[in-house]
């Protein structure tokens, strides 16, 4: 980003903007992991987070999933995944406040926002 104040804002774990991330995690995730993200795990530093929203895409020896956090402290969806016994092999943010990413994009390539995406993420962090 070419806007320093923008992105601190919106990824600042104090500001409690959802993230949405896919993931594959070797182990199989259950219901029972799906409600313990939904009341908050406890990392390895004793740090409890806020509530997630866990949901299974596929379960097995590998699961897929999708998780929405609303801080992002560091490494913290590997560091949830540790919590519970399970290990996150590949993980890729997929929407940032109700912008989707765009999938088309390769690493490392971006794109010009909107002015309406550009005001809506400017307008979450201002609530």
């Amino acid at each position: 980003t070419n806007d320093g104040q923008l992105a601190h804002k919106i990824l600042s774990p104090k500001k409690h903007i959802p993230k949405k991330y896919y993931a594959l995690v070797h182990g199989e995730v259950t219901k029972t992991d799906v409600e313990r993200f939904s009341q908050g795990i406890i990392l390895d530093d004793g740090y409890k987070t806020l509530p997630a929203e866990l949901n299974v895409l596929r379960a097995g020896e590998y699961s897929e999933i999708e998780l929405i956090i609303h801080e992002g402290k560091f490494h913290q969806v590997k560091r949830m995944f540790e919590a519970v016994g399970k290990k996150v092999k590949y993980l890729r943010r997929v929407e940032i406040s109700g912008l989707k990413l765009d999938e088309s994009l390769e690493p490392g390539e971006f794109r010009e926002l909107t002015d309406e995406e550009l005001e809506s993420l400017k307008a979450s962090v201002r609530s």
